[in-house]
């Protein structure tokens, strides 16, 4: 009884947002921001961050002069190698998009807890500015201590890992051999069995004449 109550509570809060959604879609402008972040590890010491945000207008609407800002990050760890933490567009149509993007990179170890970027546009129909924000990044672990990269097949089972060596080598010459001679095979081995398709009835009349 305890599970059907909590499903139905469930269906519930979903329908809700979904029923909210689509109001606020319909009354004008919905913009709806991912960002992402990824990591480049270039040196041991350095590493570069790439920064992509992806601006949606989910509402039936065009929204004007919008803007973007997502300039919370320290200048104690980060520095802008490419691009720009902001950015202006004159206009976002209703169902069309935007993207930005920007690079940093940071010499000082840290975990960096991200906040969302924000946006923000205007709307004919109300005088003040509108504000959205998009979808937060989940912590930079920067210059983590990564373990090394091991191969198991090769350091675990050394001779096994040969054997495939040997036999992808012998897999590489067949392949070549077949592209090379693969036409001249095919002929040879149709000209064989057109010849034993012939002999294979003058061996069973061969045979009833013996009986």
């Amino acid at each position: 009884m305890a599970d059907c109550a909590r499903k139905f509570l469930l269906a519930t809060v979903l329908a809700l947002l979904c029923f909210s959604w689509t109001i606020a879609a319909s009354d004008g402008p919905f913009i709806v921001a991912h960002k992402k972040a990824a990591l480049t590890r270039l040196k041991s010491d350095i590493e570069r961050i790439s920064i992509s945000i992806d601006i949606y207008n989910e509402g039936s609407a065009t929204a004007y002069d919008v803007s973007l800002y997502d300039d919370n990050w320290s200048q104690d760890v980060f520095e802008i190698v490419a691009g720009n933490t902001s950015m202006s567009w004159e206009r976002l149509d209703a169902g069309a998009s935007l993207s930005h993007s920007f690079e940093l990179e940071a010499k000082k170890k840290t975990v960096f807890y991200g906040a969302p970027a924000v946006i923000t546009f205007r709307i004919p129909t109300k005088a003040a500015l509108q504000e959205a924000f998009s979808t937060p990044i989940l912590p930079l672990d920067i210059l983590a201590d990564r373990p090394p990269e091991k191969n198991l097949l090769r350091d675990e089972f050394p001779f096994f890992a040969w054997t495939v060596q040997i036999r992808g080598e012998y897999s590489s010459q067949a392949k070549k051999l077949m592209a090379k001679y693969g036409s001249l095979i095919s002929v040879i081995s149709i000209v064989v069995l057109f010849v034993y398709l012939i002999a294979s009835p003058s061996k069973s009349n061969a045979a009833k004449k013996k009986r």
